[in-house]
């Protein structure tokens, strides 16, 4: 029997290590940048084609490489970050595994040019499948541009599980801006085909913000800073009336590297506690600097995830920090609502000595001493005797009644209504054929079973199916708003608010401005509140970033489904036996009951023959 095991070829290995490091042009564009940072850059500027797929490329004006760290460089484990096992807890520098260029060129045609200061020329390298095609001096500007082209050419299927241009153009542009938030020192640019999406001049961490998410970011801010033996913290987080539907606008960063942490996460919302709506996320730019000996970073391809020594220990002080942040700068509420602001002490009198008062009395004063006491000062009154109460009803037998008339026939209006504000059309009682079970499902009766109906589900499918009926045939009812609601959004909210303006204004909205930083709305559809309006064009611009259609009728689609989604009941809503009744003929009439627009089960049946199973 032969032997089985073989050592795999290089360039299998290597596409095997790619599908950890690079995900989607996303990732390709993380590397290359974090790359970039390590080599001490200043100005960094990125290009990308069809959202990555065609080309995507970096350049930067950092340190370098020689001829032969440019050649080495595209091997596997090869990096100039770490020596030894020891250096990874103290790391300092963004990559240190040595996979990121090899897993690239492996799945890419490459094109690396490098030129040190010190050289007067430069090298270039091009590179196809882990394959160097050629190497030759060049001229080069000081740094290191590298460009990577028809990337998961020789892994079809891996480009074929790629999302729509505008999607990964999204992934994009969330991980240049993680990069660019946690180094505002560093210039950078953003060119998609032939639009400049960013052009970021070096800056503070507050000017960086605003510069991402639009100047009206800045009033939103409330700093933070905290100085620890174990943990430096410093930022800023959102004012809870600023807190959004999603959590888009959350970002941690420790050591200056972007993470992702459930539990830090959690200390930020209990600090938050008592000063958010439900289901209402804040929004936080939080910069933590930490031992790097107490964190492990080894843990995850993308890096994104780290392992703390103490996490309670952070955990209490970053919950402290944001908590004194918001009592500090007012934002908190107050209990004594009668209290009197000009008494409260300033912030920066904390440590400052208290002096005793100077009070000047004269001792000397009397306030009786030209004032005699007689009898005259007291006056004395006696009541006059009230008359008796029969005679209130004096003069009762007036000549406007007349003798003959008897005061017992006359009528006077009764407290009680009891008339119909309708006239005498008579109102049919709702015969209650539903019931509501734990606010979430509506139970009603068959000739041969039970009907299980999940509310929130059957909900959603009424609004679709009304919702792409008024899009596509008749426009909505609108309801006119007595003043304008005006609501803040960034420059990527606001393109797109302005792509999908005649679809919303077909279901009741109407738009009379859109900025590049508000969109002012005068009319919303009659189905919904005022108050529900931020909350649910919020999602529906969470829900059209994440999947873009390429087509006009999944765009109609994505729309109706997204409205829909928020504007139905929620589950846990108490509703009257009309609204359980309207629900469920709601349902029935509608063309595809069963599923929801999300392909998911509206309801569920039981027959009588199931139920007596259970008795025997």
């Amino acid at each position: 029997m032969t032997d089985v095991i073989h050592l795999l070829p290089d360039h299998v290995a290597n596409q095997i290590a790619a599908g950890e490091v690079v995900q989607r042009p996303a990732s390709v564009v993380k590397e290359l940048l974090e790359n970039a940072i390590d080599a001490k850059a200043s100005n960094i500027q990125v290009y990308i084609k069809e959202a990555g797929k065609i080309l995507i490329s970096v350049i930067d004006d950092g340190s370098g490489m020689s001829i032969t760290d440019s050649r080495l460089s595209f091997e596997r484990h090869a990096t100039s970050k770490i020596k030894a096992a020891e250096d990874l807890f103290q790391l300092q520098t963004k990559g240190f595994r040595g996979e990121a260029l090899a897993s690239i060129a492996a799945i890419a045609h490459v094109e690396l040019k490098t030129r040190r200061e010190e050289d007067e020329v430069g090298t270039c390298i091009k590179i196809e499948g882990s394959q160097i095609t050629s190497q030759e001096v060049c001229v080069t500007a000081k740094g290191t541009s590298i460009s990577v082209k028809n990337l998961f050419y020789n892994i079809p299927a891996r480009r074929n599980f790629l999302k729509s241009d505008t999607v990964e153009t999204r992934h994009i542009i969330d991980e240049f801006q993680r990069v660019a938030l946690a180094h505002p020192t560093i210039s950078f640019s953003l060119v998609h085909n032939t639009g400049e999406l960013f052009n970021l001049p070096a800056s503070n961490y507050r000017q960086r913000i605003t510069n991402i998410l639009g100047g009206k970011s800045n009033e939103k801010l409330v700093p933070v800073n905290e100085e620890t033996e174990i943990l430096k913290i410093s930022g800023f987080v959102g004012k809870p009336e600023y807190a959004k539907r999603t959590r888009g606008e959350q970002f941690f960063f420790v050591n200056d590297r972007f993470i992702k942490s459930p539990y830090l996460n959690h200390a930020v919302i209990a600090a938050f506690e008592g000063l958010l709506k439900d289901r209402a996320y804040p929004s936080y730019f939080l910069y933590l600097q930490v031992d790097p000996k107490s964190i492990d970073i080894n843990i995850h391809p993308t890096k994104t995830e780290i392992k703390f020594d103490d996490e309670h220990a952070l955990y209490a002080i970053l919950r402290s920090a944001i908590k004194h942040s918001l009592g500090q700068f007012n934002v908190a509420p107050v209990l004594d609502f009668e209290r009197d602001p000009n008494l409260d002490t300033p912030y920066n009198y904390e440590n400052k000595r208290a002096s005793t008062p100077q009070v000047e009395v004269d001792r000397n004063f009397n306030p009786f001493k030209n004032e005699a006491f007689t009898s005259s000062n007291f006056k004395t009154g006696f009541k006059k005797e009230s008359a008796n109460w029969e005679t209130l009803y004096t003069g009762l037998e007036s000549e406007s009644i007349g003798n003959n008339v008897d005061v017992r026939q006359i009528e006077f209006e009764s407290e009680e209504v009891t008339g119909n504000l309708f006239g005498a059309s008579k109102t049919e009682e709702v015969q209650n054929t539903t019931f509501q079970l734990n606010k979430k499902f509506i139970i009603s009766t068959l000739k041969n079973g039970m009907l299980v109906i999940d509310q929130h589900r059957a909900h959603t499918r009424i609004l679709y199916e009304e919702l792409l009926k008024s899009i596509t045939v008749s426009a909505a009812v609108s309801q006119q708003l007595l003043f304008p609601l005006v609501l803040q959004f960034n420059q990527q909210e606001t393109d797109l608010l302005k792509g999908i303006k005649d679809s919303l204004e077909q279901t009741g909205f109407i738009f009379s401005e859109i900025t590049s930083s508000s969109a002012e709305i005068i009319g919303i559809p009659t189905s919904i509140s005022e108050s529900e309006v931020a909350m649910l064009l919020e999602q529906l611009l969470v829900d059209f970033q994440n999947e873009v259609p390429e087509n006009n009728f999944s765009h109609t689609d994505l729309l109706a489904k997204s409205l829909a989604k928020s504007m139905a009941v929620k589950s846990g809503n108490l509703l009257n036996a009309t609204e359980q009744l309207h629900i469920v003929n709601g349902l029935f009439a509608c063309k595809e009951p069963s599923l929801t627009p999300f392909n998911k089960p509206v309801f569920i049946t039981l027959p009588v023959e199931e139920l007596e199973k259970k008795f025997m």
